[in-house]
């Protein structure tokens, strides 16, 4: 009997091994580093840009035997900055960023999202992520690639800003801006360290 037992361990381990599976890994979710994790974001107008920072306030990345599975992050909506200007034209950015116009921060500190699926991508390391985006207390899913490697997680992602009321500007929603149009669509470069 004892035979038999040892035997069958045997080939369970042969076999997991053959399947490339290592028990020891499992499922694991790693903290985000919210000090060397960066976002910068960049808004574009019919006259040029604007770009800056913003912190997290949390994050953690969930893996199963090494490979992505899930993961959110929650941002401090009142860290944004403008990089761009200096002084008091930065100033009036980012207080105009924080009004109703805008995020609403007062009422909405926080922006949050959660992913919901994990697709493998093109290549080794890289994904295709759908995750629930919330901002001013809206939530909608947005689907962008990243890649997750050496305990980096790194993505650019788009994102519609009139899908969470933010119309401020908007040539989808207000006629005859010219000039002081600003477009729908803002990025964000997201760089997680874990």
């Amino acid at each position: 009997m004892r035979q038999f037992l040892f035997t069958l361990i045997m080939m369970s381990s042969v076999a997991l091994m053959a399947n490339g599976t290592n028990p020891s890994i499992g499922a694991e979710t790693k903290p985000v580093n919210t000090d060397e994790s960066s976002v910068v974001w960049t808004g574009k107008k019919v006259t040029g840009s604007h770009t800056g920072t913003i912190n997290l306030k949390s994050g953690n990345l969930e893996f199963e035997n090494g490979a992505l599975t899930g993961g959110s992050i929650s941002i401090d909506m009142n860290s944004i900055k403008c990089t761009d200007l200096e002084g008091g034209g930065a100033s009036k950015l980012e207080g105009h960023l924080k009004s109703d116009d805008f995020f609403g921060v007062p009422n909405h500190p926080t922006a949050d999202m959660a992913i919901t699926k994990v697709m493998a991508g093109q290549g080794r390391d890289n994904y295709k992520i759908t995750a629930d985006v919330t901002i001013k207390g809206i939530t909608k899913p947005v689907t962008f690639d990243a890649t997750v490697q050496n305990g980096m997680a790194n993505a650019t992602i788009i994102i519609d800003r009139t899908d969470f009321d933010v119309r401020y500007g908007s040539g989808s929603f207000f006629d005859n801006l010219g000039d002081k149009t600003i477009y729908d669509d803002f990025e964000l470069v997201v760089n997680l360290k874990y």
